[in-house]
């Protein structure tokens, strides 16, 4: 699960509670752009997995009733409404950091990395309001997905829109928009670093990237084809949670030693891939794929979308 750090992987301690109380929410005007998903039969996960550890397969049944998607991840804009009708602060800001790619902060200043994956660099005043540090802001970057999230801050906004997050077999189901079987919200046609088709890294990871689709980072949440249901970005752009908790579907040892650590942390589920999935090192941005990362965790390339 390296292409997501778990905050939990760090020996700093807990952040104080949030003040926001779940219960609180303004009355809320779902809006109106909201696809509707047929309910009944579908199914969640692939008998061909790529990252076999991650849980991708078996290919399991699933029965969904209907539902409603944001075609959408959740903006800068709207969690800017939340913020400002609630004062809730989120992880980061309790922590006081949150992990930043490192294209995206100054050359030349000393930043401690994750070890397992040096390119996520622990940023003190980075958050949602702040992506690449105290100095950033969302000014011009409004329509792109918020980001500095954690499960537990888009669960708040959640409780306050009055809406959810996905299931996995929600997620998965509304990404692959209609078709039967298809690897990505398009079909079967592979990315390259030439016909990048989503907002996906393009080059050599981490050091060189030819920004064949125009961006570094994130993009619009309105950018790129949407899907056969209308939904843009199901690959890409950013990570997106769900409301499941990280499970293995495996009687193995491992997997029940896996499955075990990851109830024990609160893991949850994401799904998508973001803008710095590439073949050659995460390849994540296809519909079965999956990771998991502990509910406090916030990094620059995870966001949500949601569903009621």
């Amino acid at each position: 699960m390296t292409c997501c750090p778990s905050r939990t992987e760090s020996s700093l301690p807990a952040a104080a509670a949030s003040t926001f109380e779940p219960g609180y929410r303004t009355p809320q005007t779902i809006p109106g752009r909201f696809v509707s998903i047929d309910g009944g039969k579908s199914f969640v996960g692939t008998n061909n997995p790529q990252h076999r550890s991650d849980g991708e397969a078996p290919r399991r049944k699933s029965t969904l009733t209907p539902y409603r998607i944001d075609p959408y991840t959740v903006t800068n804009r709207w969690f800017r409404e939340f913020v400002s009708a609630t004062r809730y602060t989120t992880d980061a800001e309790r922590y006081g950091w949150s992990l930043v790619f490192q294209a995206f902060v100054p050359q030349g200043r000393q930043y401690q990395r994750v070890v397992d994956t040096p390119w996520w660099l622990r940023v003190d005043g980075a958050d949602w309001a702040h992506p690449f540090g105290p100095s950033s802001s969302i000014k011009g970057i409004e329509d792109h997905p918020v980001t500095h999230v954690s499960w537990n801050d888009a669960n708040a906004f959640s409780v306050w829109a009055g809406v959810r997050l996905p299931t996995e077999a929600e997620w998965e189901h509304a990404a692959r928009g209609g078709l039967m079987d298809a690897t990505f919200p398009w079909g079967e046609e592979e990315p390259s670093d030439t016909v990048p088709l989503c907002n996906i890294w393009q080059g050599t990871f981490p050091h060189h990237n030819t920004q064949a689709d125009g961006y570094l980072g994130t993009a619009p949440v309105h950018a790129f084809q949407p899907n056969g249901y209308g939904l843009y970005n199901m690959a890409g752009n950013v990570w997106e949670w769900c409301s499941d908790p990280f499970r293995i579907h495996s009687v193995g040892p491992n997997a029940k030693k896996q499955n075990a650590a990851a109830a024990n942390s609160g893991i949850r589920i994401l799904k998508g891939g973001s803008f710095l999935c590439h073949r050659s090192y995460c390849y994540r941005y296809r519909i079965a794929a999956r990771t998991g990362v502990s509910p406090d965790s916030s990094t620059s390339h995870v966001g949500f979308r949601v569903v009621n």
